[in-house]
């Protein structure tokens, strides 16, 4: 299957729009290895689902539902990672929602990379806090390339 990458945009270059620049707070957190400044993006009744359905951060696939749940989620999935780049190709913004498509480069600590292609949905409350977080991605199409020798 031939794959078409596009070039990642910056959001902010984009109209202004509160789930979007929810959605750039929520990016620029992970970037920065920020954990409490992640978890303040979101409601304290917030439901992160990363990816989508069970897998093996979320066996029932019923989501993690709250700030404790989101913060163990991050201590299970984000932290093990040296670097994480959101490389965004299309971000798609309207109503209480901002749905971005692109890719999620996970350094690893001994160089490898595993990237993960997918679409990123963010709904957030009136006050812009983040209330819920779906990533639509599959564990069989993640592409991992070894660390360099």
């Amino acid at each position: 299957m031939n794959r078409i990458t596009l070039p990642a945009i910056e959001l902010s270059a984009l109209p202004e729009h509160p789930a979007r620049t929810a959605t750039i707070r929520s990016m620029r957190a992970v970037e920065a290895g920020d954990r409490e400044g992640w978890l303040a993006c979101f409601a304290a009744d917030a439901i992160v689902e990363d990816p989508v359905g069970p897998s093996v951060f979320d066996e029932s696939g019923d989501g993690h539902r709250g700030i404790e749940a989101i913060a163990a989620f991050w201590d299970s999935a984000i932290t093990g990672a040296a670097k994480i780049e959101f490389l965004i190709e299309r971000s798609h913004a309207g109503g209480d929602r901002c749905a971005n498509v692109g890719r999620i480069r996970n350094t690893m600590p001994d160089g490898s990379v595993v990237t993960v292609t997918g679409a990123f949905v963010y709904r957030v409350d009136a006050d812009g806090q983040v209330v819920h977080l779906q990533a639509f991605w599959q564990m069989d199409q993640i592409n991992f390339a070894a660390a360099p020798e």
